[in-house]
């Protein structure tokens, strides 16, 4: 009677074996069955106007990290679909939406170097200019970041002067050298209060050749004509005063000027091969061809400068209310000053 209870326990035990063996085989068939529906999918992706409108419908709706990772999978999937060079620029678009602003500046760059001198470059240099605006700090920082928006908006200023984000660019160019131009004057007025001279100048001496149509400009006509007395190099500070009262006779700095020259004995001339003289010979107004008045709208489907929210200024900043002037000029040797009370 022991013999078929053996047999029932093998039984139970082949039973079990079976089972699990079952199992196991419909775990493999599904996990191949789900491997091979990804492989599929990858090899067979969507239309790329399907991605495209997708991806559209996702920025849309404030959707913006989606939408630029829809319009990456459009690039990545279709490379040599016409919808996927745009795909690039408004994936930069979309990261800079959502405030992933490295995301933003790496996609716009991929899509300049690929895609150089087409229509949509313009919009990528503006996106990455953007971008570095928004890291912008105050002028007593450093202003990296402003140096880099600066040279995309001038890019973007000279080999696009009439997409429609020109317009825009020109204005941003001249915050962002004012910018700049503050950060200078910050630095000189630093060393000068260190009495060491000949670091301010150089300083100020930036910004009169690269930011001189700055408000900052004045100050820095000043301060050279100051340091200057300072060193006892009179022809200097008779020079950038001269220069100072033939640009801005109404500034109140200019007025602080004549006075300084005239506690020594000296009055308001320019003295030709000076520094400043030979440098304002020197200078020429810039080469950048002016944006129509009314800028063409953007291609369909592209966003329109307005759309890309104004670069945040720190409240300490002189800006430029108006259009940049003209480069400052040399005071003829005619000119006389006026005179000071």
């Amino acid at each position: 009677m022991a013999r078929p209870a053996v047999v029932r326990a093998g039984g139970a035990r082949e039973v079990r074996r079976l089972a699990i063996g079952w199992l196991l085989a419909c775990g493999l068939v599904a996990g191949c069955a789900s491997s091979s529906n990804d492989a599929l999918k990858a090899l067979n992706p969507d239309p790329p106007d399907k991605m495209y409108a997708r991806a559209e419908g996702l920025l849309n709706n404030g959707n913006y990290t989606d939408a630029a990772k829809k319009f990456e999978d459009l690039d990545r999937d279709h490379p040599y679909a016409p919808e996927a060079r745009r795909a690039i620029v408004m994936a930069a678009y979309a990261y800079y939406k959502a405030g992933k602003y490295q995301e933003a500046i790496a996609s716009a760059k991929r899509y300049t170097t690929l895609h150089p001198g087409t229509k949509d470059a313009a919009l990528a240099h503006h996106i990455i200019a953007s971008a570095n605006f928004d890291d912008i700090r105050d002028p007593a920082r450093d202003q990296t970041a402003t140096r880099k928006a600066l040279a995309e908006l001038k890019t973007l200023v000279q080999r696009y002067p009439d997409s429609p984000y020109a317009k825009q660019a020109v204005n941003r160019i001249r915050l962002a050298e004012d910018l700049l131009a503050a950060a200078e004057m910050n630095v000189g007025r630093y060393y000068q209060k260190r009495n060491n001279y000949v670091a301010a100048i150089n300083r100020y001496k930036v910004v009169i050749t690269d930011y001189q149509t700055t408000p900052q400009v004045e100050e820095a006509l000043y301060r050279i004509a100051e340091a200057n007395m300072a060193l006892g190099i009179a022809a200097e500070a008779q020079t950038a005063t001269a220069v100072l009262g033939h640009n801005y006779p109404n500034s109140e700095w200019y007025g602080h000027a004549y006075a300084l020259l005239r506690s020594g004995g000296l009055s308001p001339q320019v003295t030709q091969g000076t520094w400043l003289s030979n440098a304002i010979k020197a200078i020429t107004p810039g080469s950048q061809k002016k944006p129509e008045a009314a800028p063409p709208p953007p291609s369909p489907g592209l966003p329109a400068p307005e759309d890309l929210p104004a670069p945040r200024i720190p409240s300490d900043v002189p800006v430029s209310s108006a259009p940049s002037k003209p480069p400052i000029g040399l005071a003829q040797s005619e000119w006389q000053p006026e005179v000071r009370r």
